[in-house]
Order: structure tokens, then C-alpha cells, then sequence
């Protein structure tokens, strides 16, 4: 009696886990792919935007120097926002782990650093 009930028990506990799971996978799908629409309408937004600048300008200039220009102004602010992002955290951090601290004086000899 015993091992049926915990038997019951544990498989009704593993179906609740995995339509919980399951419910949380769909959200995440969800708002996953809601993220990806909204980065690719962005980047045809930038897109359209750029063509309209370089449109704009070349009704005062020639087509190259148009672009050339854009081209240009873009490239400054790639940069500018990169230099931007280093300043807000050290690239090296998320790059390489954390430095082991050293061992205290009280600690074994073996080295765990291996």
C-alpha cells in the first residue's frame, strides 16, 4: 500500500512539474520571439532611415559623397557607443573568470587551484 501511494504521489508531483515547465517554456518562447520581431523591425527601421539620409544629402551632393558621409557619421557613433559600453563595465570581466583568491595561511597544502 505503501510503495502505490508513493508511487501515485510521485508521478502526479512530476506531472505538475512538467506542465509547469511546460508553461513557462511557452512564455519564454513567447517573449522570445517578441524580442527577435522587435530587433529585426529595428534593424529595417535603421535601415529605411539610413537610405533616407543618404537620399536626403544627395540632393545637394553626389551619390558617393552621400553615402560616404553616412557611412562615415555611422561608423562615429559605432565608436562612440562602444567606447561608451567599455566604460560602463571592464570587457575583461565577462571574458575571463575571477582570479582564485589566495589561501588563507591556516589552509592545507594542497593546491585547488588545478
Amino acid at each position: 500500500m505503501d510503495t502505490n501511494l508513493s508511487d501515485h504521489v510521485a508521478q502526479v508531483v512530476r506531472e505538475a512539474i512538467r506542465d509547469e515547465l511546460r508553461e513557462r517554456t511557452t512564455k519564454q518562447r513567447r517573449t522570445a520571439l517578441l524580442y527577435t520581431g522587435s530587433g529585426a523591425a529595428g534593424l529595417y527601421a535603421g535601415a529605411a532611415l539610413t537610405a533616407f539620409l543618404v537620399l536626403a544629402l544627395a540632393a545637394f551632393l553626389p551619390g558617393w559623397a552621400a553615402g560616404l558621409i553616412v557611412g562615415i557619421v555611422l561608423a562615429v557613433v559605432a565608436v562612440w557607443l562602444k567606447s561608451a559600453a567599455r566604460q560602463e563595465g571592464s570587457p575583461s570581466a565577462a571574458v575571463y573568470p575571477p582570479e582564485v583568491p589566495p589561501l588563507p595561511p591556516h589552509a592545507p597544502e594542497t593546491d585547488i587551484r588545478n
